[in-house]
């Protein structure tokens, strides 16, 4: 029989080969003209599957974009059951004229691969593919050593607004005792680590109404409120100068990070220099007393993500709006609940609305929750392992992730453990122009997970749960 690393290495262009098929989806889940395509996807991962050997395939309808389920049980009854998490959905491609490549028409150079998609998810989903296949040949089973079920999402990249009711119910079908989340990365090629934690999310429009229109600013200049100017006092408003967010109430429920975190947090490394040339900024911000890893992975932020009103063309037209408007998101952490934070923001709003001025409040959906995940359970014990074997033996440190996705809704809703098995890169461009992925980190991921599935069987379903 072949090694797991033998079988990934002789099997690498199959992955490459279902990625380039795949990555021509241009399934964006944002775009209503793209529905279609983002239905293509569905279709085109459910065969994938079904060709890896999956019995059981199913493509689940929601009140928005399918989900694709499948299922693999393992021979012996008493085996463990993972469910692994993902999705097929991507992100918009603009603004087009950044990206160096069509963004769907995968290019690659050496070990990049550059396409929307090819990191955020597609082709950390594929190398799952390929490492039960991996797992497979070097068991010499015919079955998975667990009962293993994929879940992948259409809607991710739109927030999820239907992903939690799916949950709900389908509950019976997703039944697992470890779920296996597969949408995060790690610190760096050479520095393998997990994501033990993953931040939530509101976000909303804040719009001024003044005047009911557009005023000459030398008549009325100076005698009535102006929408754009109280708006930019609002986003003023929103931190000190030390980078605190100034709603009252903000930081109330925060779980504050201990000591041995810090220290955790501490090993990880991270290069402020280098951080700067990922993100193509010219200095570092945020809340002081912070490194850049606690900043963006386990405190809470307020950023101001569009501010406008008035005349945006070319020269001068000196007027006083009748509208302005800002757009804000705010991350949470541990603790923190989006109903909570809503309504504090809402009273910071009205605090902050100046007479003769009308606010309203748009917020997109009801929120994510934020998640976290202990470590040193036998679940994450077992993913270490086999990500660290992957690595030729290196530690395997955790981080946390500053984005947000459903994961705390899986973690309430199927009550299982929850890991994270990710090989994204900082530098990978999601969501941004020239998306790419480093091609031996998917051949990495694919290893990983075709150890993993022996260690959880090992462990058995009683010591998975502790």
């Amino acid at each position: 029989m072949t090694t797991v690393r033998e079988f990934v290495t002789d099997h690498r262009q199959d992955l490459l080969d279902d990625l380039d098929a795949w990555l021509r989806i241009p399934g964006i889940s944002a775009q209503p003209e793209h529905h279609g395509d983002v239905a293509r996807s569905a279709e085109w991962f459910a065969e994938a599957a079904r060709r890896t050997g999956f019995p059981t395939v199913e493509i689940w309808p929601t009140a928005g974009l399918p989900t694709v389920f499948a299922e693999w049980p393992s021979a012996e009854p008493d085996a463990p059951v993972v469910l692994v998490y993902g999705h097929h959905d991507v992100q918009p491609v603009d603004p087009l004229e950044l990206w160096n490549t069509d963004p769907f028409d995968p290019t690659i150079d050496g070990d990049v691969l550059r396409a929307r998609g090819a990191s955020d998810d597609k082709g950390q989903l594929l190398f799952h593919l390929l490492g039960l296949r991996a797992h497979l040949a070097a068991t010499g089973r015919d079955t998975p050593a667990v009962t293993l079920k994929l879940l992948i999402e259409g809607e991710e990249e739109s927030g999820s607004p239907n992903f939690a009711g799916m949950l709900t119910e389908r509950r019976a079908r997703l039944d697992a005792d470890i779920v296996v989340i597969t949408d995060t990365g790690m610190v760096a090629p050479d520095v393998p680590s997990t994501v033990t934690g993953m931040r939530g999310l509101v976000v909303c429009t804040v719009t001024f109404h003044g005047p009911d229109m557009d005023l000459h600013s030398g008549v009325f200049g100076g005698a009535i409120p102006n929408p754009a100017t109280a708006i930019a006092r609002l986003a003023a408003a929103l931190h000190d100068e030390t980078g605190r967010v100034q709603v009252p109430g903000f930081y109330d429920d925060v779980l504050e990070l201990t000591a041995e975190e810090r220290d955790l947090f501490a090993r990880v490394p991270v290069n402020d220099t280098e951080f700067l040339a990922v993100t193509h900024s010219r200095a570092l911000a945020g809340e002081s007393g912070f490194s850049t890893l606690e900043r963006v992975g386990a405190r809470p932020t307020a950023e101001v993500n569009g501010i406008g009103g008035g005349y945006q063309g070319s020269g001068g037209k000196t007027i006083v709006p009748s509208d302005a408007f800002v757009k804000l998101s705010f991350r949470l952490v541990a603790n923190q609940d989006p109903r909570a934070i809503t309504a504090a923001v809402e009273a910071f709003i009205a605090a902050h609305t100046p007479a003769g001025i009308e606010a309203s409040v748009e917020w997109e959906g009801e929120g994510v929750a934020p998640c976290l995940v202990p470590l040193g359970t036998p679940a994450y014990e077992a993913l270490t392992a086999a990500i660290s074997e992957a690595f030729d033996g290196l530690p395997v440190l955790p981080t946390r992730e500053g984005g947000s996705g459903p994961e705390a809704a899986i973690q309430t809703i199927i009550g299982a453990p929850l890991v994270f098995l990710g090989v994204g890169l900082p530098d990978d461009q999601i969501h941004a122009p020239n998306e790419k992925v480093t091609v031996s980190m998917l051949y990495k991921g694919a290893e990983a997970a075709g150890l993993l599935w022996g260690r959880v069987a090992a462990l058995g379903r009683p010591g998975l749960r502790g």
